[in-house]
């Protein structure tokens, strides 16, 4: 029986007509499946479905999406990382993207077992100057990818190595990270990027399953700066804040005891 597929042009120079074509007619796709986004059971013969390609240095592995959680695409994901990505299509956790909730997606360098990322947009008031940020806290210890997680919570000291740097004071703008940058389109938020490996295309640090909301304020304060600013504590260090200044008397708190890092990162889109 036909599928409900959608197949991106993207998806399908990766494939092939015939392997794409295949999948449209029912053949090689299945009826039900657990949605590489959400987690939660979908069937490609009742609903719109996405074939979502994960790409590594290598190999790749197919897997499907609701069309209301992800658009078919294809995922660049570090060669380690694809262990994560058959987890996921066979009932695990998902290889980096997650769907608890709109500003959560998994770190590009952690292992698919380990916490997600929770991101909140703000603005932040340096030198009298509003400035567009997002502020990424994990649910839970990140390990250094290919551990056990013996060693702790290892977020802060992965991203010191990415290049981000220690914050001991807000009242300063971070330095650039180059190579880094924020993605929005349409007025949405849909990613963090890092440069890909060998200085091929950029990948996904952080991707939303579902485009998030920010608010007309902070994308003013974007399209005019073309500059983010991206602060990043341990889990339970900045907590969910209803207002943009007990979200800076948090980020405050976490400079003063050490466990906060930043970088400004350019503007990707609109």
């Amino acid at each position: 029986m036909p599928r409900m597929l959608d197949v991106s042009e993207d998806v399908r120079a990766e494939i092939g007509d015939a392997e794409a074509d295949r999948l449209l007619v029912g053949d090689n796709a299945p009826g039900s499946y657990d949605c590489t986004s959400c987690r939660t059971p979908g069937d490609s013969e009742q609903e719109r479905t996405s074939t979502v390609l994960f790409v590594g240095d290598e190999t790749a592995v197919l897997a499907f999406a609701h069309a209301t959680c992800i658009p078919s695409q294809v995922v660049q994901v570090a060669e380690e990382q694809l262990q994560g990505a058959v987890r996921s299509i066979t009932g695990g956790e998902g290889p980096y993207v997650d769907g608890s909730g709109s500003g959560a997606g998994r770190p590009q360098d952690a292992p698919a077992e380990q916490a997600v990322l929770g991101i909140t947009s703000g603005l932040v008031l340096i030198d009298d100057e509003l400035h567009p940020a997002l502020v990424v806290e994990p649910t839970g210890a990140i390990a250094r990818p290919g551990t056990d997680g013996g060693r702790g919570d290892e977020f802060l000291q992965l991203l010191l190595e990415q290049g981000f740097h220690p914050v001991h004071r807000t009242d300063q703008v971070p330095a650039v990270l180059h190579g880094w940058s924020i993605l929005l389109a349409m007025g949405q938020l849909h990613a963090v990027l890092q440069p890909g490996t060998g200085g091929g295309a950029p990948v996904a640090w952080w991707q939303a399953h579902a485009p998030l909301q920010v608010t007309e304020g902070w994308r003013t304060a974007a399209n005019k700066s073309q500059t983010v600013l991206v602060f990043a504590a341990p889990a339970g260090s900045i907590g969910q804040q209803p207002r943009e200044d007990l979200l800076r008397d948090a980020l405050d708190r976490a400079a003063a005891k050490g466990l906060l890092v930043a970088a400004a990162m350019p503007l990707a889109g609109t």
